[in-house]
This record gives C-alpha cells, structure tokens and sequence, in this order.
C-alpha cells in the first residue's frame, strides 16, 4: 500500500428496486450539498451512461462507474481513495435494488465501508414502508445502514405515517413529494440525456428544496479509504496516437475513464460530430462509442460526406472501433422504431432495426488476444448480419452473449468496453 488514508462523509444511495427514484434523490443531495459550498464527488454503481450525465449537472464534476466486476476492487478503492483527497461529501448511485446483482450495491458499501442511505417510494404505501425499510436494513447484518428516505409522499400526513412506521432505531432522512416538477423524463433506454432536458436545472434546485433541512447530512462520520496499492505505471502504447471520438446528440454513451485511460497512454483524443461535421478530424484511429443513432438516423443518413469519410479511413487500413450506437451506424442499414429505414456506412454487411422490447442487458468479458476485456451490452436493436464473429463475449456465469466482429482494423460489437479493465487489450483497438 501506498499513501496515506483519506476521510471523507460518504454515502451510497440505493432501493429495494429499480425505478424507486435514486437518481432523482442523490442529484437532489448533490445539489443541496454543493449549494451549500461543499466539494461534492458522485459515482454511479455499475455500468451506465445516462445517470452520470444527471448527476454531473447536479453536481459539477464528472462522475465515474464504481463496479466491482468490470473495474475490480482495487480500480474502485483508488477512485474512491482520489475523491476523498478533494471532496467534503461522496455521494454513490446504487444500481438496481440494494441486493441485486453479483456484485451487488449492498457489495460495494460493505467492502468499503460506506453507509447505506434507502430510497423507497412510498407512493402506495403506508405502515408496510416500515417493513421493507426494516427488512433491507436486517438483510444483511454487517452492512453498515444510515437511514431511509420516503419518495413520492402524498402529503405532510402520509410523510408522518411512514416515519411513524419505522423501528426506532431506522434513521428517517426525509422525504421528497411525488410532484412531477421533480420527475425527470424518460424514453426506451432510461432517462433523457442532460442536455436535452431544457429545465433541469430547475428541476434539480426544486428537489434540493424540497428535500427539507433533514437531508443534509451533517451527521455522517466521515469513512477512511486507504490507498490503493502500488498502481501499475501504465504503458505508453499510444504514444502520439490520434484518435477521434465522436461525441453529439448521436453518440454519447461513453465512460470517462475511458477517455480518461487513452489519454494516459499517450493518446491525442480530437472530438468530432457525425451529425454535424462533413469530415473526420486528422487522425490515425477512430472510436465510434454508443448512444442514440436510431433517433437521428436521418440526419446520419443524410451526411453522405462523414460516411465517405469514414469509409476513406476504413479503406486506408486505419483503426476503428465501434461500440453498439456506433456499430449500427457502420452497417448498411438502421430502421427506426416508426419502421423508417435508413441507409449507414455500408462497411460492415448487415442491418440493425429497432424493436419494442429489451434485445439485451448482460455483463460481458470478452478475449480478444490479449487478456479479457470486460464491459456491458444494454440494447434495444436486433442485428441481422452474415457476418460471422471473431470472439463472443461471455456473462459473469459463463454464458455465451455479444458477438464481437472484425474485419480488417474495423473492430465492432454491441459490447461497451470499459478500458481500464485490460488496458493492454484496449490500447490495441487504436494502435496503428
């Protein structure tokens, strides 16, 4: 080990289940905390890219995933051990409900030793929120638990009802009505992106507001984290490498350690817009993350000067990785949820065509040739294609998942790579 321990107040906020309100709630105490001057750090449980753009705008700074399969524990105590050495408060999305998952959020927090704050929506409930309160408390005894907090409350006397529910020794942090000026719109992959919501702002303070004095959490006892250990100097593979990352409307879906990890290997990142710009920046290698193509195939479809581009660049033999929204832009074809079809690239054989339900949402660790690469799939498209795989990624059990394709340096998948679980691995999608 090296360094000294760093405190700092942490919590991590979690549910009994999905969609119970914690992105809502932990934005709100983020903003609240960093209305009243404090330097607050936000991290997102397991893979996700929607959220974090929520809770950036909440609280001013990136925010980064803490999962223990896809970046091991050790990657997670160094985020958390570099937040502490800045940060008055760290604030931590669970994902799914406390339990759920292998890691778990309920994982995180106990190996960490970071206090558990529930989020339950008391909507439809009365003397019952006591109970699941006090069974996500009890569940698991060493789990170190601070308190909950009722979501959705009707009224003052509903607010009273489910506080009175609570054993005694359950700390109640408040409440947060079920008023929609709090609600945060949502479409097929979770909620909307920050930047399309116009008031969010607006609706971020009036959910700080709302939350009441009872939710400042002046009485965390602040949680030591120790340094990681020696971390490995990371080679400088990239040395000089440019690469260009698309990132607008379209293409969002990307981690910013990441980033982050190309840029500590030397690598040259020049942002660039497939909507927008009719061609690709000076480069050696380009990285095509996911996001929303199917909402703008038009305009993609319409922009025959990048797709000249990007074949020129195929063509030429150089590097280009494709993470799901950017693979199907790179096939001949991507038909839109209206069954409005759409002319792509055309450089990998193949359509994709949006469907009514979840296609896929799985872990997934992938060996390309040089140790496994892990990541996610989370996707709504049905890909017909007659190419075949060159790996398949497998689920943490296991089981067969994503194809990964690869044709010349054109590497593709529904597969979201985060990097800095074999950086080796990764540094060799973009190397000349």
């Amino acid at each position: 080990m090296s360094g000294s321990p760093h405190r700092c107040a942490a919590l991590l906020v979690s549910a009994p289940a999905s969609g119970q309100g914690k992105t809502t709630v932990t934005a709100a105490l983020a903003r609240r905390a960093r209305r009243r001057g404090l330097q607050v750090r936000v991290f997102k449980t397991g893979p996700d890219f929607i959220d974090p753009m929520i809770l950036e705008r909440a609280c001013g700074q990136p925010v980064h995933q803490l999962d223990l399969w896809m970046g091991g524990a050790e990657h997670c105590r160094g985020l958390l051990y570099d937040a502490a050495a800045q940060a008055d408060l760290i604030l931590i999305e669970g994902v799914m409900g406390l339990y759920d998952g292998e890691p778990s959020s309920a994982d995180l927090a106990q190996r960490f030793g970071i206090l558990v704050l529930a989020v339950i929506d008391g909507s439809a409930m009365a003397q019952t929120f006591g109970a699941v309160a006090f069974g996500l408390s009890r569940y698991r005894e060493q789990l170190p638990f601070y308190g909950v907090l009722a979501n959705r409350v009707g009224n003052a006397g509903h607010a009273r009802m489910l506080a009175a529910s609570l054993p005694s020794e359950l700390c109640f942090a408040g409440t947060l009505l079920g008023d929609p000026v709090f609600t945060i719109p949502e479409r097929h992959l979770g909620l909307l992106q920050a930047n399309e919501i116009a008031n969010l702002d607006a609706r971020l303070d009036a959910a700080a507001d709302a939350l009441g004095d009872a939710a400042d959490l002046a009485d965390l006892t602040p949680v030591e984290f120790s340094a990681p250990g020696d971390r490995t100097h990371l080679p400088r593979l990239l040395d000089g490498v440019r690469i260009a990352v698309a990132r607008d409307a379209a293409f969002s879906f990307i981690y910013h350690a990441n980033l982050e990890l190309l840029e500590a290997m030397g690598a040259n990142l020049h942002f660039f817009s497939p909507l927008a710009d009719l061609e690709l920046p000076t480069v050696d290698a380009v990285y095509l993350p996911g996001g929303y193509p199917e909402l703008y195939a038009r305009r993609l479809a319409e922009n025959a000067a990048m797709r000249r581009a990007l074949q020129a660049h195929a063509a030429a033999g150089r590097p280009l990785f494709a993470e799901c929204g950017g693979m199907m832009t790179l096939l001949d074809a991507l038909t839109d949820r209206d069954g409005h079809r759409y002319a792509m690239a055309g450089l990998l054989p193949g359509e994709t065509a949006m469907q009514p339900k979840l296609q896929a949402l799985a872990l997934q660790a992938v060996d390309l040739g040089d140790g496994e690469l892990r990541g996610h799939s989370f996707h709504y498209s049905r890909l017909t294609t007659p190419l075949m795989p060159m790996r398949r990624g497998r689920d943490p059990n296991g089981v067969e998942g994503e194809a990964v394709y690869r044709d010349g340096r054109l590497t593709a998948s529904y597969i979201h790579f985060y990097m800095p679980s074999n950086p080796r691995a990764a540094a060799r999608l973009f190397m000349p």
